[in-house]
Formats: structure tokens, C-alpha cells, sequence
């Protein structure tokens, strides 16, 4: 169905992919994996077009689309072969209401009003719009508005679907709802379907096959094989290494087949305490703090108290009124009600350069905070704004994620690279209150890493971090306390161990493995092993 054949392409003397050779067949849930800048996104876009025609570039070899070479065509040329969705749907949307976005591949092919009629019904049943259909684009939750974008590029029937992280702004159960449908889509009508995705334990049980995009380079194989040579690996893998099982198994069902001899040896261990971390003094209140638009309470009524030293996870599901709270605390959000009370000053009173310095905010959209032609000058301004040593935020941002041309405009930048140069230009001023909206989306493991060790370093030196996120692999390694808010209102807050493995929609693959136990380090620190990547 997909056919790669000795396929390279780059900018100037770089090469992004160099001399790709792969096949996919019909009917196949293929899912892309690699690093943070690999190129999965190119080798993406170049099979519906995208790649090299909008982006430049110097393509070599050929691609094959049900037999069809797709090199030289455009986008709207291959719509009857390949359906594309990207990391931001909203942003591809081209119509403010469900069932006329769903309709206008349809117009514009030319259908017939009752073909078309007839392919938006069939699409809006399959994916299950059926209670949205009426609706406008921006009333919906992120999942429905992934289901809408999926079904936009279904109409035009394409025998294949390539999808850019799906699930990277989604909740665990939204993220379920679109990967089903997807899982439909490759076992009742047959679409081949090629996913990259960097939160590799929601994926891995859906797919048949896997891509490991390296170095330029592909390697074809199962599941399995492909995720136990990969760099990057969802925690259920690299539990199975340590623990030294057969494959090593890819979904929670298949470890816990291998785990009892495990949770034997952990049993005589002691799991480890939040109660560790250390606690400073309080920084931050709120109090009745309510935040309302029309026709919607975002925020309600929230009471809510923070120390200086704490790792805060903010969780919940789509529209449950996270990046509301956030952008309330941080001061430039609206309030209807309520206080806020940074470090003694509220920062809603502060004019936006000393707010910057108490409560920093990286919004879920980074490239909000880039203004600068340059990734270079994009650190140099952050060093000049934040009164910092020169280096400071480039330095930062090596940690962050490796390999980002200083030259490079940021907004040339790999959805991950964007971000962590957003994340080092708001840490390069060092705010006693540090804000994140999913910093996580569109990291791959070890800048997720990477990033929840140097939250927790800031969290050492006595700042205060609050983190909205989805991610509950990443909670895992860098909370110290969890907070869930349902409908604007807090339901529960508590010791990050204790909520998440409350929960079986916030639990860590390893909790549900080895219950007690949150990561495949304190396992490894448990049994005296090593790296726990070895």
C-alpha cells in the first residue's frame, strides 16, 4: 500500500532521510517511532505531497501510494489516495461547523449533494460524531475536534491515513476514543493507517507493525522488535529489559504474564515516599478563585495553596478548566471571582515584565513566546529580558533536547524543539512560581526526562512548579503532589502516589505492572541494578 523505494531528502547538504526503503501493506496499523527532530514528521508529509512541495528541500527516490507514485503531486491531488491529519487539527480546520467541514472535501471533489450526504453520514457514524454534528468546531473538546479532523480527511476515501501525534493534546480516555476509531478504521473497512506518535504506551497495543526512524535511516519490523533496539521506549518495554523478559512485551497484559517473580522481589522492598521531598514556605493561595466565559464556568470556586519546593501535577480531562487556573495564577487570565496570592503580591496587579519574574507561564501553544528570526537570538533575548549570564537560556535548551540549529527561525523548529525553546526562554528568568500547560506534547522520553529533572531541580532551589498535563508518565517522574479538577472544581488533591494509583485512567504503565511502584528507576534503584536504559 505505502512504498518506500531508496527515498532521501534534505536541506542544502543535510539529509533528513537518507535512502528510506520500506513497505506497508493494506490494512496495516504501521506506527512510526523516534527521537525528538528525527524527521517523522517529513516522512510523514512527504507521502501526501506536503514534503518537498511546500517545504523546499532536495527529494531523491519514490514513494508509491496503492501503486501510484504520489513524488511531484499535490495535496489535493492525492486526497483520493491519502488522508493526512496533522499535530493541530484546529489549525487545519477550514470551516467553523462540524458537518460542513466534513462535507467540504466532498465539495470541493465535485460529489454529488447525495453521495455526499450519504459519505458524511457513514463517516459521522463510524467515528461516532453522530452527538456533535450540529455543533460548531470550537464548542467541541479536543478529542471530538481529532475525531472531526480524521473524518474530514476520510471523505475523500483515501485507501491510506497518516497521522502527525493524534493523541499529543489529548486526555488517557480521549486519546482511547481516537485511537479505536482508528483501530476501526484498519479492521472493518481496511485503511492502512501510519501514525508518529511520542507517548508510545497509549499506541503500542493498536498497532501491528512499527518504523524506527534513526539517523536518517528506517528499520522495519513488529512491535516488539523495533521498540526493544529503539532510543526512545514506553516504560512497559524498559521494564522488561531490567527484569530480563522475552520480546520484551509491549502491552500491560503481556507483563503482567511475566511479572510475578517481579512483584515478589519488590514486595520486600520499601516503596518509596513522596514524603522526601522537601517543603518550603507557602508561596501561593487562592481563594474562592472562579474564572467564567460566556455561557461557561471555566474555574470554580477553587481554594487552592502551594509551597515553595512542591512539583504540583495539574490532571484532568479535556475542558475541565486546567489553562483557565493556569492563566488565572500566572495573573494576565480573567478572574469573575476570587484571589490570587503570589509570594504577597498578586500578579494580576503587576505590569507584564515583573510578572514574568514571579509567576512564569509557558502556554500549551509555545510558539506564542517566540518573536526573535533566530533560535540564537531567540537565547540571547531571553538572557538580555532575564538579566542572566550569556549562554543561560542556549544552555537550558541543550538540556532540553540536542541537535537545534542556533540559525535555525523557530518556527522552522520540530513541534518538540519549539517547545523546549520556549520552555528555556521562561526558565531563563527563574520565576519563584513556575506555570507549564502541557510541556510535555510533542517530547520524546528522554526530554521528558530531561525536563522533569530540571523541574525538580527548580523545585530543589525553592521555586514552586505547577504543570497541566495529560501525560501520566510523566507525573510520574515529576510530581510530588496531584491535583483533579472535574467541571472547574478540584476533586481531588493529594500525594502524587497515592491519586494516581487511585486511578485507572492517571496510572503509570509500571503501577499497573508492579503495583506501589511508579517509574522503571525505582524499580531499578530497588533491585540495586544500573541505568535503567541499559
Amino acid at each position: 500500500m505505502i512504498h518506500f523505494a531508496d527515498v532521501t531528502f534534505g536541506y542544502d547538504a543535510h539529509p533528513v532521510l537518507d535512502g528510506v526503503s520500506f513497505d506497508i501493506p493494506e490494512g496495516e496499523f504501521c506506527l512510526l517511532v523516534g527521537t525528538t527532530g528525527a524527521g517523522k514528521s517529513t516522512l510523514l508529509q512527504s507521502i501526501n505531497g506536503l514534503v518537498p512541495r511546500f517545504t523546499g528541500g532536495t527529494m531523491a527516490g519514490d514513494i508509491h501510494v496503492n501503486g501510484r507514485s504520489v513524488r511531484g503531486a499535490a495535496p489535493a491531488d492525492l486526497a483520493d489516495i491519502v488522508g493526512y491529519v496533522a499535530q493541530d487539527p484546529l489549525a487545519g480546520f477550514v470551516t467553523d461547523d462540524v458537518e460542513l467541514e466534513l462535507a467540504y472535501t466532498a465539495e470541493q471533489l465535485g460529489l454529488a449533494p447525495a453521495v455526499m450526504r450519504k459519505r458524511v453520514t457513514e463517516i459521522v457514524d463510524l467515528l461516532g460524531l453522530a452527538d456533535v454534528r450540529g455543533r460548531t468546531l470550537a464548542a467541541l473538546s479536543s478529542g471530538q475536534r481529532q475525531r472531526v479532523a480524521i473524518g474530514a480527511a476520510l471523505v475523500a476515501g483515501p485507501s491510506a491515513l497518516v497521522l502527525d501525534e493524534p493523541t499529543s493534546a489529548l486526555d488517557p480516555g480521549a486519546a482511547d476514543e481516537v485511537l479505536s476509531a482508528l483501530h476501526r478504521l484498519v479492521h472493518d473497512l481496511g485503511v492502512t493507517v501510519l501514525l508518529a506518535e511520542h507517548r508510545l504506551e497509549r499506541v503500542a497495543q493498536y498497532a501491528d507493525s512499527a518504523l524506527l526512524l534513526h539517523g536518517g535511516k528506517v528499520m522495519a519490523g513488529s512491535v516488539g522488535e523495533v521498540l526493544a533496539v529503539s532510543p526512545v521506549a514506553p516504560p512497559v518495554v524498559r521494564l522488561g529489559k531490567v527484569a530480563g523478559w522475552a520480546g520484551p512485551p509491549v502491552t500491560i497484559r503481556e507483563a503482567r504474564r511475566h511479572a510475578a517473580p517481579l512483584r515478589a522481589a519488590l514486595a520486600v522492598e520499601s516503596v518509596p515516599s513522596d514524603a522526601a521531598a522537601a517543603v518550603g514556605p507557602a508561596l501561593l493561595w487562592t481563594d474562592a478563585l472562579t474564572v467564567d466565559y460566556p455561557g461557561v464556568r471555566a474555574v470554580d470556586g477553587v481554594d487552592l495553596a502551594a509551597a515553595r519546593g512542591e512539583r504540583v501535577a495539574l490532571m484532568g480531562r479535556n475542558g475541565s478548566g486546567k489553562s483557565s487556573l493556569l492563566w488565572a495564577l500566572q495573573g494576565t487570565g480573567r478572574r469573575a471571582g476570587g484571589t490570587v496570592t503570589v509570594g504577597g503580591r498578586d500578579p494580576a496587579r503587576l505590569k507584564a515584565g515583573r510578572r514574568r519574574t514571579l509567576a512564569g507561564l509557558v502556554p500549551s501553544e509555545p510558539a506564542d513566546l517566540l518573536y526573535a528570526e533566530t533560535v540564537a537570538a531567540e537565547c540571547d533575548g531571553a538572557d538580555r529580558d532575564s538579566g542572566a549570564a550569556p549562554g543561560t537560556c542556549a544552555k537550558i535548551l541543550d538540556d532540553l533536547v540536542e541537535a537545534v540549529d542556533s540559525g535555525a527561525h523557530p518556527r522552522d523548529l520540530s513541534e518538540g524543539q519549539r517547545l523546549a525553546l520556549a520552555l528555556a526562554v521562561t526558565l531563563t528568568a527563574a520565576p519563584p512560581l513556575l506555570l507549564l500547560d502541557e510541556p510535555t506534547r510533542g517530547l520524546d522520553y528522554p526530554g521528558k526526562g530531561a525536563l522533569a529533572v530540571r523541574l525538580r531541580r527548580l523545585a530543589e532551589a525553592g521555586h514552586c512548579v505547577i504543570v497541566s498535563t495529560h501525560d501520566v508518565e510523566f507525573v510520574a517522574e515529576f510530581a510530588s503532589r496531584v491535583v483533579i479538577l472535574s467541571d472547574g472544581a478540584v476533586v481531588a488533591d493529594g500525594p502524587a502516589r497515592e491519586i494516581v494509583s487511585a486511578s485507572p485512567m492517571f496510572a503509570p504503565q509500571v503501577e499497573k505492572i508492579v503495583p506501589g511502584w511508579l517509574t522503571v528507576e525505582e524499580v531499578v534503584a530497588a533491585l540495586g541494578g544500573g541505568d535503567a536504559d541499559d
